[in-house]
Order: structure tokens, then C-alpha cells, then sequence
């Protein structure tokens, strides 16, 4: 899609034609044929392998973390806890963070409550990273526990699973109380564990369901939560029901008495899903077809610009794009006009004059059996035909011997 103007004419048609000079620079940076894949549908906004399609932020990798040495965030982390301090963190009362930072660790001083972040978010991919006392203490629930609490509701459980017996789902890596982990890839206490976890808060209208939630958590690489649908936060012996969350919250980590340790903890947002707003993914008709006008707009927005009376081409081409999106019967007349303004300049042209345009006239063709094919431009339209007898007439459609 065309975005605040800087999207130029990315065609199906290469930048070597003469007639319609449709220099390299004209045409900007391709991001592919727009004449291509299957077109939008009544559930998918987008064309298969869409040259429209926004390109997908630019993200600089992180490294993964060491015993000794946490890993660096990727560039589009929010940084939550840095090793440096707390000033991002408060109490539960929201008095200022009790909890001791030394050596770039943050640990629990137990009795000071539990910290929440100062910073709100709702969906996230969550990186955070903990370790137990290497002194072992206690067993079952009572062995280094504490807790990392998505929006300050559902838990992911932390705690010294290392050869320690507890409730299934009350273990390292559990929804808490919901849904235990698949797996207890724990290293020994002490060392740091890592946890990635991907949340999506539930989505509610009008108190009805579109999307549950769900939680996905990896410990230490291994995955533990497997897109697992959200049943309510969780809680110490009661069940929870499924219902909605807020858009956003801090994130919690539990004070339960032991002196947990805790660095490298960051955060990215992100995009919203098809049931608030995203376009990646399968829509509702509704909001297909709303977002396929939207397209369709922006592309004859840019058609606009690119009228030019002694080269119909960019215009044409740009507004039988915006016919992919939407058919609008004023579009196609006019692109049917500019198509026939083109094939007008054509006749009465020798062979040696029609050479230089044989690439050309040939893609023009494709471009209209695509619009024909997927019924955006009707069988008899007469540029079609126009382009398939010089074709013929030149003998382009002849392979090479």
C-alpha cells in the first residue's frame, strides 16, 4: 500500500521501455510484480506475494546470553531492567523499588512485596532472566519461588524445579494453577535460567470472545506453553475463568520470601492481530473489504499524480492495480481509455519502431489476461485484444528456433 506519498509506480513493466519512458527512477525501489499472485479475497486484504504489502520493520538481532554475561536485546527492545537500576520499577504500594541491585542483578529482598514495572503494555515477546539460590533450601513450593505476572494478572511461575517434586502445574514454566509445562528444562540452582515468553491478552466485544489469548513460553530454548489459550491470570487454588483483560499493565515480579536474582529483562510490542485492527492475517469480511477500499483509494491517489497526457501508461497501470482492491466502474473506464490512448500511439509504426517495445507490449498483455482471469476487467475489454494481435503481427509470440 502506498504510504504518505513515497511509494512510486512499481510495475509489472521494466524500466528499459521507450514509448512510455518509464525511467529506473521513475519507478523507485520494486518490491515486486503487482500482477503476480492470486488476488485479495473476501478474508485476506492482500494479493498472494503483494508488492503493495508494507515490508516488515527492520530489526538488528540480539546475542543470546552466557552464565556469566546476559545477551543483548534486539534493537526494537524496550528495556525494562538493564542492570543498572530500578528506577523503571516501583512497589506494589508505588513506593520506590526496595529490592537490592548489585553486579547488574536486581535480587528480591524478601518482605519489601513484589515490584511492577512503571511502563504499561499489553502484547509482547517478554525476555527475562532468573536464577535460584545456590544454596538449596526448602522443597516443593517452598524452594526459590517467585513469579513473572503478564499486565500484573497471569502468572508464569518461577521456581527451583531442579530435582525438586511439586503439583504438576505449579512447576518452573507453568501457567500457574492452569497448565503445567511440557518440560523441566531447569539448569541447576544457581545458574541463570531464561525465559522467552510470547503473550496476547484476551480480546473481548460487547462481552462476547474474539480472540482468547494465548501464552507461549520457552525455558532455556526449550518450549514449555505451545500457544496455550488463556483460562483467566491463574491463582493459588481456585480456578479461573476465561474473561477479558486490559488493553494494558505493568509487569509483576513476585516477593515470595526467597532471594531470587534477576537480570537482562526486556520487552518488544507487538502488532495487533486481525480482531483489533491488524492486517496480516484472516480477516472478517467486513473488515477485508474496508481495508481493500482503503488500498484501493491510496493507489488511485497515486494514479493522480502520475497523469500525463503523451504517456498514459503509469497512470493506467496504476489505476488497474487499484482494480485488484476494488472494482469501481469509473476506474476501469478510465483505465480502459488511457489503455487505448496507449495502442493508438502504436498504430502505423513500422516493425524496426515496434521492436524496441516487444518486452513491453507483452507484459501490458499479461497485465490484462491477469485482470480478465481474476474478473476485474471484462473478457471483451479491447486492449486485451489489441495487444495479443500485435503480437501476433510481429511474430513475438514465435519461439526461438
Amino acid at each position: 500500500m502506498r504510504q504518505a506519498g513515497a511509494v512510486k509506480t512499481l510495475l509489472l513493466i521494466p524500466s528499459c521501455c521507450l514509448l512510455c519512458g518509464l525511467t529506473s527512477a521513475a519507478l523507485g525501489a520494486s518490491a515486486g510484480p503487482r500482477f503476480y499472485g492470486d488476488p485479495p479475497d473476501d478474508h485476506h486484504p492482500w494479493a498472494v506475494h503483494d508488492g503493495n504489502r508494507p515490508q516488515p520493520v527492520r530489526v538488528v538481532p540480539g546475542t543470546f546470553s552466557q552464565p556469566d554475561q546476559p545477551g543483548k536485546p534486539p534493537s526494537d527492545a524496550r528495556i525494562l531492567f538493564d542492570g543498572k537500576d530500578l528506577s523503571g520499577w516501583q512497589s506494589d504500594k508505588g513506593e520506590p523499588a526496595k529490592w537490592m541491585v548489585k553486579d547488574g542483578v536486581m535480587t528480591v529482598v524478601p518482605g519489601t512485596g513484589q515490584l511492577l514495572t512503571r511502563e504499561q503494555f499489553g502484547d509482547c515477546q517478554l525476555h527475562i532472566e532468573w536464577a535460584a539460590p545456590s544454596k538449596v533450601e526448602g522443597d516443593s513450593q517452598g524452594r526459590a519461588n517467585s513469579g513473572v505476572f503478564l499486565m500484573g494478572m497471569l502468572e508464569i511461575q518461577i521456581l527451583d524445579s531442579y530435582d525438586n517434586v511439586t503439583y504438576a502445574d505449579g512447576h518452573a514454566g507453568a501457567y500457574y494453577g492452569i497448565n503445567p509445562p511440557m518440560a523441566l528444562p531447569i539448569r541447576p540452582p544457581g545458574e541463570f535460567q531464561v525465559y522467552d515468553i510470547v503473550f496476547r491478552r484476551p480480546i473481548y466485544r460487547d462481552g462476547q470472545v474474539l480472540d482468547p489469548g494465548y501464552v507461549t513460553v520457552f525455558v532455556n530454548g526449550v518450549l514449555v506453553q505451545d500457544h496455550t489459550p488463556l483460562e483467566g491470570p491463574g491463582t493459588h487454588m481456585t480456578r479461573t475463568k476465561p474473561g477479558p483483560f486490559p488493553e494494558k499493565g505493568p509487569l509483576s515480579l513476585q516477593d515470595h520470601g526467597n532471594p531470587m536474582r534477576f537480570r537482562n529483562i526486556w520487552y518488544r510490542q507487538l502488532p495487533p492481530r486481525p480482531a483489533e485492527g491488524g492486517t496480516d492475517g484472516w480477516l472478517t469480511k467486513e473488515a477485508t473489504t474496508a481495508k481493500r477500499k482503503e488500498i484501493a483509494a491510496s493507489i488511485r491517489a497515486d494514479a493522480a499524480s502520475l497523469v500525463n497526457a503523451s504517456n498514459p501508461a503509469p497512470e493506467m497501470l496504476r489505476l488497474m492495480e487499484s482494480l485488484v482492491y476494488e472494482v469501481d466502474a469509473p476506474t476501469a473506464l478510465k483505465a480502459g481509455r488511457l489503455a487505448a490512448a496507449y495502442f493508438d500511439k502504436l498504430k502505423g509504426k513500422s516493425a524496426a519502431e515496434l521492436a524496441p517495445m516487444k518486452d513491453e507490449v507483452k507484459q501490458l498483455r499479461d497485465v490484462f489476461n491477469y485482470l480478465v482471469r481474476f474478473g476485474r476487467l471484462p473478457t471483451d475489454f479491447a486492449p486485451r485484444a489489441a495487444a495479443e494481435q500485435m503480437i501476433k503481427e510481429q511474430g513475438w509470440d514465435k519461439k526461438k528456433p
